[in-house]
């Protein structure tokens, strides 16, 4: 017999969500990664579980504006043009990807996957009993400037289309709503339905303590390789080779570095993001409050008042941009007035493929190896159901979500 039933690489937001769904089914599962669960790119997202979020960052705007976000100083997205030279198969495909209707079809796969998002998170916000960390406040967009104010019409349309709920808030609302808001603001849309944690972290390393009280067992330490067979996996992690039936990589942006799960063929790549974090600020504002222009939240976290987002394109290794944490730094007094110096600074690592959907399924070479990753900037939004559709599968059940759009195998541009 196996040592275990089910072992998952990474203990992310999704890893962690694989985790505790196997383990609550009664499962034998091990759960292995290096660094403590949630501490890394679920640490220092933008804590919304943003229901909302099926527009891909692939979109016509990037390639309509791709000059200006390349070269200005203002811009949300940020480019290493080394590593795109060194990448040139997948940033031509993500940008094929930004084309209207690749765009629009991602979106609608989103948006369907999207839809079950808060049937797979609820039940282990519950058994995490991690009810007092949700906050149900809506997450509110603005914008603060006419054109892109007009720009965001189409976009917001698509959302209401594929059945996300909004609603339009004139400028004075917006400013009763979020007081501590110094931008002129020409317009703005509450997304109602979304909610926000008050700390991601302490949700997931509850979740972890759910999983240990459930009989969840957890190793420190890497998984490295493993094997398949007709019966079962071989884990080898840190020297020891462990045995399992089922084998999950959920290993994010770092799942290409497990040898022999055949992750080093997929497109992986990275789309990295910063944060600033002002202690004592969380007041600034009552829920995550996006910038359009700027391409940032606002969010008040338990620590205090968390700056993150924009888009690095580049490298695992190259060292953090300070202009990205300078640019959140400017961005964030022009919105919230002036503030004081921030006491911590983070960087992440979104694991992302050309087309801005995550692989969930198995392995095209054998069904004892299951992916979950690839979720971008909505891993903490959609680990949930991730985490119940691997169950479904490690059990050989048919899932209620068409995981089609999401195989390793399906043609990424």
């Amino acid at each position: 017999m196996a040592d275990y039933d089910i072992a998952i690489a990474g203990a992310g937001a999704v890893g962690m969500s694989c985790a505790l769904w196997a383990q609550m089914r009664g499962h034998r599962v091990l759960l292995a990664d290096p660094n403590p669960p949630g501490s890394g790119a679920s640490y220092g997202n933008a804590c919304t579980l943003a229901t909302y979020a099926c527009l891909p960052v692939n979109s016509p705007s990037v390639l309509t504006g791709l000059p200006g976000l390349m070269f200005s100083k203002d811009s949300p997205l940020s480019l290493s043009y080394a590593h795109a030279l060194r990448n040139p198969r997948w940033m031509l495909a993500f940008l094929a990807n930004c084309r209207a209707a690749p765009s629009r079809r991602i979106a609608g796969h989103l948006a369907d996957l999207m839809a079950h998002a808060d049937a797979g998170i609820n039940p282990l916000i519950e058994a995490a009993g991690a009810q007092d960390l949700v906050v149900e406040r809506g997450q509110l967009s603005v914008w603060s400037t006419a054109s892109a104010a007009e720009a965001a019409t189409a976009d917001l349309e698509q959302r209401r289309a594929l059945g996300v709920p909004w609603r339009e808030v004139g400028p004075e609302e917006a400013l009763e709503m979020e007081p501590g808001l110094k931008l002129p603001v020409k317009r703005a849309v509450h997304f109602h339905a979304a909610r926000h944690l008050r700390d991601p972290l302490e949700f997931i390393t509850r979740m972890h303590r759910a999983f240990a009280e459930l009989g969840g067992t957890t190793l420190q330490a890497p998984v490295e390789a493993v094997r398949a067979s007709g019966t079962g996996v071989e884990v080898r992690a840190e020297g020891q080779t462990l045995t399992a039936g089922r084998a999950v990589i959920a290993g994010g942006a770092f799942s290409k570095r497990i040898k022999g799960a055949g992750t080093d063929k997929l497109p992986l790549g990275t789309e990295r993001g910063y944060h600033l974090m002002y202690e004592g600020e969380a007041h600034r504002v009552t829920r995550p409050v996006g910038w359009g222009e700027a391409g940032f939240y606002a969010v008040p976290h338990a620590q205090g008042l968390r700056l993150t987002g924009t888009v690095e394109i580049a490298s695992l290794e190259a060292p953090a941009n300070r202009r990205r944490l300078a640019y959140i730094a400017r961005k964030g007094a022009e919105m919230l007035g002036p503030l004081p110096p921030p006491g911590s600074e983070w960087l992440g690592y979104r694991p992302t493929l050309p087309d801005s959907l995550p692989v969930i399924g198995p392995s095209p070479h054998t069904d004892r190896v299951l992916y979950a990753f690839g979720h971008q900037h909505i891993g903490l939004t959609l680990s949930g159901i991730t985490g119940r559709l691997i169950a479904d599968l490690a059990e050989g059940r048919q899932p209620n979500v068409d995981l089609a759009p999401f195989a390793a195998d399906r043609a990424f541009a």
